[in-house]
């Protein structure tokens, strides 16, 4: 992985909490599921013993992606967040220049992005062009309908 992720103090509670149940409940899950279907006989035939495998092969690339990513990860300080201009972790209130609808959006790490509750990965396209913005600006940016206009309606934390 190259680069940092930056994430909040709970994303990095999050991802390690994630790591530590795949690790202590779902490795041992799996293993056990190994043993049972050798048990079983024949591994050339056992449907079983190959779905376990392909299970325990998943999870270990989910545990190494996942230590991969907390390796990398930064805690930001969020009582250092400027709201002067649009960055990571800022709330900010878009209006849509076409429609008028109004979105708040909460710019997040790719690993704490949750749509439905407003949490905007920063690598997305609106993100990215929000980067740098002040309240006022109006911002073109490219989305699958097509250029849309968004002006910035309000930055907070």
């Amino acid at each position: 992985m190259s680069g940092y992720s930056y994430v909040t103090a709970e994303g990095l509670k999050n991802l390690r909490a994630e790591l530590e149940q795949l690790e202590t409940i779902e490795r041992p899950k799996i293993s056990k599921q190994i043993g049972e279907a050798i048990d079983k006989g024949d591994l050339s035939e056992n449907a079983e013993y190959d779905a376990a495998k392909d299970a325990q092969g998943m999870l270990e690339a989910k545990i190494a992606q996942l230590r991969g990513i907390l390796a990398n990860s930064r805690v930001i300080d969020e009582t250092k967040i400027d709201t002067s201009k649009v960055q990571m972790m800022n709330k900010v209130t878009i209006k849509n220049q076409k429609n008028g609808a109004v979105m708040t959006y909460t710019l997040v790490s790719e690993t704490e992005a949750d749509f439905k509750q407003g949490k905007l990965s920063i690598n997305t396209p609106i993100a990215k062009g929000l980067i740098g913005k002040k309240v006022g600006d109006v911002v073109e940016i490219q989305v699958p309908n097509g250029l849309i206009p968004f002006e910035v309606i309000d930055i907070s934390i």
